[in-house]
């Protein structure tokens, strides 16, 4: 797994040129990609969502759509549009924003509920379809939407069905002090954007996602895993748990965090650093935990902190017998 470390210390160096001081973030946003998942920023304007859009695009030599949603904004908006030809006397397919390689969905909760459903076919089986037709869309594709937390005028709150499909929430939270006088600095004369290069190649990206599904999960880790997401569903303050998609996820994306420290095996530090950002945004809180201010990101870790951790033997038979 040294190729995807490297991988990961390439393209993770780069986007800390622009977005400084967040190497946490920028991880999971590696993680999202190496899962071909989709990632869901929730976070307050003007701390960098979208530059870390653009900057992930730039550093993959990837296509790069933003989706500024609004409420109304139609679903052949995002997907696109049949136009009739009278020259060619037939319809041609105008492509919407979606389809693409990075997409920002930027105010995502803005759009009404038709309109983000025009997003689920996408995100889940990377295709769209417009009028009886098909369109598979290209690879990487990656969809980055973001949402603020604290704006609830004019919103649609985002279903579960569609929240489902994110492999992970994250939010950037303000920089430090220190990280935000950098800030001032490199972008006092030329923002770090503009001279940003890329630095992998479309096969050394599908390379690594393909060599991610090949990290070895032993039957503990994922007895492990199984048992956190049970847990959510039978926690006194959460009203609906997490789907079995949510142990797929916290599956592949330990993998991926396993293949970016250069291991070929999970451990269950890389389920105990993900499970907040994989699970707390598929949980519903009860009503009475959330009138005691209990958040879902705090149930998650208290049940993480509650699971007992399962014991060694992570590593498969040959590693084992390589490491004697």
């Amino acid at each position: 797994m040294a190729d995807i470390k490297e991988f990961g210390e390439q393209l993770i160096g780069n986007l800390e040129k622009v977005i400084v001081g967040k190497r946490q973030s920028i991880e999971l946003i590696v993680i999202g990609l190496l899962c071909q998942g989709h990632v869901l920023i929730e976070d307050v304007p003007g701390v960098g969502k979208t530059m870390l859009a653009r900057s992930l695009a730039r550093s993959l030599d990837c296509t790069f759509n933003r989706i500024q949603f609004t409420p109304d904004m139609l679903p052949s908006d995002v997907t696109g549009v049949s136009i009739y030809n009278q020259q060619k006397n037939k319809f041609e397919f105008r492509p919407g924003p979606v389809i693409g390689q990075i997409i920002l969905a930027d105010e995502i909760n803005r759009a009404t509920p038709k309109t983000q459903a025009a997003l689920l076919e996408a995100m889940e089986e990377r295709q769209v379809t417009v009028d009886g037709e098909t369109h598979i869309l290209p690879k990487p594709f990656m969809v980055m939407a973001t949402q603020n937390p604290i704006e609830y005028e004019g919103t649609f709150p985002l279903p579960e069905a569609q929240l489902d499909r994110f492999l992970l929430r994250l939010r950037l939270g303000y920089p430090s002090a220190a990280d935000e006088i950098r800030v001032l600095d490199d972008q006092q004369i030329q923002h770090p954007l503009e001279s940003l290069k890329s630095v992998v190649k479309l096969k050394e990206i599908l390379q690594a996602v393909d060599a991610v599904k090949h990290v070895y999960i032993s039957p503990s880790i994922k007895k492990y895993i199984v048992e956190l997401t049970t847990r959510t569903r039978q926690s006194a303050d959460v009203y609906l748990g997490a789907s079995p998609r949510g142990s797929l996820s916290l599956a592949r994306a330990s993998q991926a965090r396993a293949a970016l420290l250069g291991r070929d095996h999970v451990l269950p530090d890389d389920v105990q650093a993900l499970a907040t950002a994989v699970l707390a945004h598929r949980i519903i809180v009860s009503p009475a935990a959330r009138l005691s201010d209990l958040s879902s990101d705090r149930i998650t870790q208290e049940i993480v902190h509650a699971t007992p951790v399962p014991g060694g033997g992570f590593a498969s038979e040959p590693a084992r017998k390589n490491s004697k």
